[in-house]
């Protein structure tokens, strides 16, 4: 239920702190006060659309936070856990509002949305008036609010997930037939690819592999050229080893005709054919190392060319050329193996269309049956409301053909509010308080079964007085032991019966401050038998009216 309402710098609200409790709860007050300010503030922290103009006259941002206390399981805190707020403790909801237009959402002190925030708030409270259409406008909430008096909810929501699964077997089957479909135009094609790229085999990574290789034995092949060029300068007949080798025993044996003067240059040379062997020696080892089979260069480069045309072939580059053999493939085994899939798929469209169809028609009768019930529990509180001549009417149309996850039927209230006039649809027959009546009816009807756990009425007893007032009075009183009721009323016959009765006014804001603010007040027995007396007598409070008020009073206690 609803427990606290703060609200700071609304319209004509400077600094508002409400406390509510569970029954009945009562907003009074001179027209003009501020009832509708509440409503609309109160809206503002469900979601509702927010407008710079809600800001007080003079602030940059107004603000309001609405306090929940509702169970584990409640709807709203399943909704903000699939969102990942926490939802520890009570819940808060706050909106703050700037002048410039923009505004921020918050639950337990976390930003959402505000499509998150109304999405939670409207499990959590409905705000009705004479009108205030959404509960009977929708014909889709005709189907949930039936369901809830019959119970069936849970089977509704079983129903949503036969249909889900037998829509799911249906795409399935779709997508295989067309998948089939395509593979058979394109058989000859996809067998001699198959073929090809089977022959082919490509492997992943390949092509790295064999340009690498290729480009080493490229290079070893350019280097080796270079190295034999080398070896022949060093052996061949070119070599200047013979030539060197031959002066240098020529200068030995003339070493010793003069001694200390070819010495050195002997053992000079005697270094560089140490170094000429050395270097012939090396080359040749080089050489055996670049030694390669041009065979094999060939091979690699065969290979790495046909790699690369299949891929220019079938436009996908060569890494990509396994996983479309892979495709292919399957796609052939999904021609020649199709049609007993799509038999066995076809199959699974039938038996779960027809598990869908004998729920759906099962759920159908059941709220045929409810339907008739529902209709004669709201007729019974139509006589009191003032409306005893009309009839309320629960339409249920079956239709196979239009089946949706919700069944097989649309429902829709239908309402005769005179006898021999044509019965119509509820939203299209019945005017703004007769819809406010019939609501109420609805609501008294379902008890605590499809209703948010606060109920807001707005003055949905406009127009009607004396025994009419009293019967709302009555059915409000009803409603309150099983959900929280809170109800702007201009009817002393409603406003008696309230376990907590507020007065709304409005005066300056403060001493020297011209601006005016609403005011709310829990008032008790004393301050209350004159509010009431004055929602009797009018502008001025008679003690007759006084008398009356302390009657309606009594008669409550």
């Amino acid at each position: 239920m609803l427990v606290q309402l703060s609200i700071r710098d609304i319209v004509l609200i400077e600094r508002l702190d409400l406390g509510f409790s569970q029954g009945l709860s009562v907003l009074t007050g001179e027209t003009g006060a501020g009832k509708s300010i509440l409503l609309d503030s109160l809206s503002l922290a469900l979601g509702g659309r927010g407008d710079g103009g809600l800001v007080r006259h003079g602030e940059d941002k107004g603000q309001v936070t609405a306090v929940f206390d509702v169970g584990a399981s409640h709807a709203a805190r399943l909704l903000l856990r699939e969102n990942g707020i926490d939802d520890d403790g009570e819940l808060i909801f706050r909106r703050v509002q700037s002048a410039d237009g923009r505004t921020r959402a918050y639950v337990n002190d976390q930003p959402v949305s505000v499509q998150l925030m109304r999405q939670a708030g409207q499990h959590l409270v409905e705000i009705h008036g004479q009108h205030d259409d959404r509960a009977l406008v929708d014909t889709g909430a005709h189907r949930i609010l039936l369901d809830a008096f019959a119970g069936l909810t849970e089977e509704a929501q079983a129903l949503g997930e036969t249909y889900r699964r037998w829509r799911e077997a249906e795409r399935a089957f779709k997508t295989h037939r067309a998948r089939v479909e395509a593979a058979a135009r394109e058989a000859d094609y996809l067998r001699a690819s198959v073929e090809e790229l089977e022959g082919l085999s490509p492997q992943e990574g390949e092509e790295e592999e064999l340009a690498e290789r290729r480009a080493r034995m490229q290079k070893s092949e350019r280097i080796a050229g270079d190295i034999a060029e080398a070896s022949e300068f060093l052996n061949g007949n070119a070599s200047p080893v013979p030539m060197i080798a031959s002066l240098m025993r020529r200068l030995e044996r003339k070493s010793g005709e003069a001694p200390g003067l070819l010495e050195e240059t002997v053992s000079l040379l005697g270094s560089a054919l140490d170094t000429l062997s050395s270097a012939q020696m090396e080359v040749e080892a080089a050489l055996r190392r670049t030694e390669f089979d041009p065979r094999e260069l060939e091979r690699v480069e065969e290979r790495l060319f046909a790699l690369r045309a299949a891929g220019r072939k079938f436009s996908v580059a060569v890494a990509d050329l396994p996983a479309l053999a892979e495709k292919m493939m399957t796609d052939l085994a999904d021609l020649d193996a199709g049609e007993e899939k799509l038999a066995r798929l076809e199959a699974a469209v039938t038996e779960t269309r027809a598990v869908f169809d004998q729920a759906a028609s099962a759920l159908s009768q059941k709220r045929s049956h409810a339907a008739a019930a529902l209709a004669d529990a709201v007729m019974a509180e139509l006589p009191a409301l003032k409306l005893e001549r009309a009839r309320f009417m629960v339409e249920v149309t079956a239709d196979p053909a239009n089946a949706a996850a919700e069944g097989i039927d649309t429902v829709e209230f239908h309402v005769q509010t005179n006898p021999g006039t044509r019965p119509g649809p509820i939203m299209k027959v019945a005017s703004g308080g007769e819809l406010s009546r019939f609501l109420l009816a609805l609501k008294v009807a379902l008890a605590d079964r499809g209703s948010a756990p606060t109920l807001v009425f707005d003055e949905i007893d406009t127009g009607v007085g004396g025994a009419v007032a009293d019967a709302i009075g009555q059915r409000l009183k009803r409603l309150s032991a099983r959900v929280q009721v809170l109800s702007v009323t201009h009817a002393p016959q409603v406003a008696a019966r309230a376990a907590t009765h507020l007065l709304i006014s409005k005066g300056p804001a403060s001493a020297g401050d011209e601006r005016i603010a609403t005011r709310v007040a829990t008032i008790g027995p004393d301050h209350r038998r004159e509010e009431i007396a004055r929602m009797l007598a009018g502008a001025e409070v008679t003690d007759e009216a006084r008398a009356a008020a302390a009657k309606l009073l009594a008669a409550e206690s």
